[in-house]
């Protein structure tokens, strides 16, 4: 296969990449069974490599964080693409921006860095829906991962627009892509369709050839169903697990070639209402050694986390659903800032004892900002701006519709009916077979009732009069990305019943509130006074300065209970600080209008506001408080044990 014409930045490269590198004729990575090794252009090789992110870096700081993974020892990079963050709708592709995966294999090469490539079709990553688009749902039977025709023709075509832009970027035409992964962990999904890893492995074939290595990664226990004749088998494991035991059986799938550790796992995610996790220093630089001094690659997960802006997180099901915290700092040797931690210098002294590391000092840490406490205005209620939140109007249905019948990828939908009798004792409200996906905000005629929410909340007591207004507001939390062999369809999956009336005759508004903070408020905020504060979803605003130099900073906000936030238009992500254990948001200095403008913040405030609506930027983060404020008795027995030790997931 041809490959693709260069674009005009790569041409200006290419003398450069050309007297750096090899001629691409002369180019290879090998496996070298005969010795149980990697051969790069004939020579022995060995990657200690580190994942990032480029999804959850913003691209101004790619280069950034590439140069310091690279002063670390590093050799190579490891990282995923999502199918769902540039196929946001079928047939629709964006690789601009933050999305141009082109520009940032081009700042690994800058930076001397190979890549080890993990394209999917799914990737886990704890990323929504584990990077599979949600509009394949729209087929409410497909069987995602399988042989399914539905779902093999959208891989197919996500594929054949995908695979074709990074051939050029193979090692053996001149780029800087060593490997790429088939699939991600398939040993762990449980459906086991050998069919389907064949349909994949064939199709990588069929449009990248034959010289580029590909592997598979599976944890232990998914080696039998995730590993395939032909493809390298790699393992994954973190420093508190058996070494020897996985690396001898992982040589029962492959008994020949070099040891690797696809995935050797720095620190942990975190979930809501859980405790910030963490990895000893000295556990993980140990388990590193060990796995070096046998000659093992090795890939650390991760290297630098980042940030789950906006709705990018997901959530896994471990006995109950369990999303992803906004930070991906994930106790990695980068902190979600892009600093060095100790655990990187240390991590470093071990690479050098195996090869070369870049002479030079590290660059220092970004400088932090502190402003406030700023005090919030009420901007006004949620349902005060429906005609603008959803200008198309409701859809209208007898029984109501889920996020995904509505093509709403993300973010959140209104429900509305009208109550068809009176109630006049506090009546059960509640949505059958744990139907709401995944939190709803009750509100009877404007006026907050409470919170249902998957597996936990799953009743409220309501009054009513005849044609009283019902609204639900429900927010999709993050699919699945982990933990699940079923499709995590959001909203309200069955109708809800009010004592032994069965609720229908719904509209629904698929909301765009992004496109509201970031075009219409702006306009609106000059014009209108501020309102009383309502009860429930409700947005503040606050405008201001920043005086001195601009800095990377901390957005905390103290005694707010859960919603989203906007910096000028940015979507942050979700605060929880209510649950914990996050309770400050990464705001990056770009972020920020230097002195002499005015910057905006907006908050959607689903449930409560504090006395004082009051936030301050930090020069720390606080990522451990876990269940701060929260009140025990509202919520089920499962909460209570939150801070157990849990089974790793996988990524």
């Amino acid at each position: 296969m041809a490959p693709k014409k260069p674009s005009c930045l790569r041409s200006l490269l290419l003398p450069l990449l050309t007297l750096l590198l090899p001629q691409a004729d002369t180019r290879s990575f090998v496996v070298d069974r005969d010795h149980d090794r990697f051969l790069l252009d004939g020579a022995p090789f060995r990657y200690v490599s580190g994942s990032l992110h480029y999804f959850r870096v913003p691209r101004v700081l790619w280069a950034d964080r590439l140069l310091k993974m690279r002063w670390s020892g590093l050799n190579a990079i490891q990282f995923y693409v999502p199918w769902n963050y540039h196929e946001p709708q079928p047939g629709v592709y964006n690789f601009n921006g933050s999305r141009d995966l082109i520009a940032f294999l081009n700042e690994a090469a800058l930076a001397n860095l190979l890549v080890i490539l993990r394209p999917g079709p799914y990737i886990c990553a704890e990323w929504e829906m584990g990077g599979l688009p949600s509009w394949l749902l729209r087929k409410p039977e497909i069987h995602l991962r399988t042989s399914d025709p539905d779902f093999l023709a959208a891989v197919d075509s996500w594929f054949k627009v995908l695979l074709p832009k990074i051939y050029p970027w193979l090692y053996h035409n001149g780029g800087n892509i060593i490997s790429i992964q088939v699939e991600n962990e398939y040993g762990s999904y449980g459906a086991c369709d050998s069919s389907y890893m064949r349909h994949l492995a064939g199709l990588f074939r069929a449009l990248l050839g034959e010289k580029i290595l590909l592997f598979t990664t599976d944890g232990p226990e998914g080696l039998q169903c995730g590993s395939l004749q032909g493809l390298y088998t790699t393992v994954d494991f973190g420093p508190a697990d058996n070494m020897t035991k996985i690396f001898t059986l992982l040589r029962k799938y492959e008994p020949h070639g070099p040891l690797v550790n696809s995935e050797y796992y720095t620190g942990w995610l975190d979930y809501w209402g859980q405790n910030h996790s963490t990895r000893s220093v000295s556990a993980v630089t140990k388990g590193l050694e060990n796995m070096l001094e046998l000659g093992a690659s090795v890939n650390m997960y991760m290297f630098h986390g980042g940030t789950n802006f906006g709705y990018w997180n997901g959530a896994d099901k471990k006995g109950r659903f369990l999303p992803i915290t906004t930070s991906y700092d994930y106790d990695a040797p980068i902190s979600e800032a892009g600093d060095p931690t100790p655990k990187l210098f240390a991590l470093r002294n071990v690479i050098s004892k195996f090869q070369e590391v870049p002479l030079g000092p590290l660059p220092p840490p970004s400088p932090k900002m502190m402003l406030g406490p700023l005090t919030l205005h009420p901007v006004g209620h949620l349902l005060a701006f429906l005609d603008l939140l959803c200008p198309h109007g409701p859809i209208n249905s007898i029984l109501p519709m889920t996020f995904e019948d509505v093509k709403q990828d993300h973010g959140f939908m209104l429900y509305r009916t009208y109550l068809t009798h009176t109630t006049f004792e506090p009546t059960p409200f509640w949505v059958p077979n744990n139907g709401v996906h995944d939190r709803a905000y009750v509100m009877v005629d404007g006026v907050f009732q409470g919170v249902l929410e998957r597996n936990l909340r799953d009743k409220l007591f309501l009054m009513g009069k005849l044609g009283s207004k019902l609204d639900i507001l429900l927010e999709n939390m993050g699919r699945l990305s982990f933990g699940s062999n079923s499709s995590d369809f959001k909203g309200l999956l069955k109708p809800p019943i009010l004592g032994h009336t069965v609720l229908t005759q719904w509209m629904m508004f698929p909301l765009k509130i992004d496109n509201l903070v970031k075009w219409w408020f702006p306009l609106q905020l000059l014009k209108s006074p501020h309102p009383q504060a309502p009860s429930g979803p409700t947005f503040y605003s606050k405008t201001f300065p920043i005086v001195g130099s601009a800095g990377d900073t901390f957005l905390y906000l103290p005694g707010w209970t859960k919603g989203q936030v906007w910096i000028n238009g940015f979507n942050l992500g979700r605060y929880w600080t209510m649950r914990g254990p996050q309770q400050t948001l990464y705001v990056p200095r770009f972020l920020l209008f230097p002195k002499g403008a005015l910057n905006k913040i907006t908050l959607l405030e689903l449930e409560n506001v504090p006395l004082q609506p009051q936030v301050q930027f930090l020069d720390k983060p606080i990522l451990n408080s876990t269940l701060h404020g929260l009140r025990i008795d509202s919520l089920s027995a499962d909460t209570l044990s939150a801070s157990e030790p849990m089974e790793l997931s996988g990524h």
